[in-house]
């Protein structure tokens, strides 16, 4: 089976129901028509441009490269999920506990699954290792987004409760632990939900993408659920570490709850 060439018209007419998309959503004034069509114009440019780049890469394959990529990529999440905070931590923290959770979470179960499960020769080879850490980090991301602004706001907004507790005698740890897990929670909810929903909802993108470029339908599925099983992994100990690591700053050394190192964000 050989794969099907979309051609520029293919790729314009889904482009014209984006683009109605962003007439309606301005007629019923959703006020998202400019962020669709800005979102819908940074798909085309950045894919277009990471396109280029995996060529170059795939052509000249050789580790640094590999590993230059991989950062730009690390940097470019670490401040997606700083940009997404309705109330972000101040100064170097409020980029660096997605990145630094990013980087040992999302890495690390790359490099072990690159390494002992998938195996290519050499293992950063970058026609597996781009692509299975670009999926890994864009998940991790979502995650430690969403449980980072959960904790953030429930902070912001039970802060008479948390002090209250801390009147109480508690630890800074009992003091947020609920609201640790609901931040937690919320960050690993978008992929439980889409390990539920996998094959009898929806057919996963990696799954798909290898089906329509030919390869075997099982073949294809065992390669998905290894997928999804890593990024589960990654976004999970990612959340986890990221929720801990931002409710630790919540507090100072003598246990005393400082949201002045909180400040507002741009949000979602």
């Amino acid at each position: 089976m050989s794969l099907i060439i979309l051609s520029p018209l293919d790729l314009s007419i889904a482009a014209f129901l984006v683009v109605v998309l962003a007439a309606l959503t301005a007629r019923v004034g959703m006020g998202l028509s400019r962020s669709l069509l800005v979102a819908g114009t940074r798909t085309v440019v950045q894919l277009l441009l990471i396109g280029l780049v995996l060529k170059v890469l795939f052509d000249n394959a050789q580790l640094y490269w590999v590993a230059g990529l991989s950062l730009v990529m690390l940097a470019v999440a670490g401040y997606e999920v700083m940009a997404r905070q309705g109330r972000r931590f101040s100064g170097w923290w409020g980029y660096g506990i997605g990145t630094s959770s990013m980087f040992v979470s999302a890495f690390a179960v790359t490099v072990l699954a690159l390494t002992i499960m998938i195996g290519p020769s050499p293992w950063w080879e970058p026609q597996y290792s781009i692509p299975l850490l670009g999926m890994l980090l864009g998940n991790t991301m979502t995650g430690i987004a969403l449980g980072l602004d959960r904790l953030t706001q429930t902070a912001w907004q039970q802060r008479r409760v948390i002090e209250a507790r801390l009147m109480m005698g508690q630890a800074w740890g009992s003091s947020i632990s609920s609201i640790r897990r609901d931040a937690a929670r919320s960050g690993l909810m978008p992929i439980i939900n889409a390990m539920a929903a996998a094959g009898i909802v929806s057919l996963p993108g990696m799954m798909t993408g290898q089906i329509l470029a030919g390869a075997p339908p099982m073949e294809a599925v065992k390669y998905q659920i290894l997928i999804m099983f890593l990024i589960a992994a990654g976004t999970g100990f990612g959340t986890l570490g990221a929720v801990w690591l931002g409710s630790r700053r919540l507090f100072d050394e003598r246990q005393r709850l400082r949201l002045d190192r909180l400040k507002p964000g741009r949000g979602k």
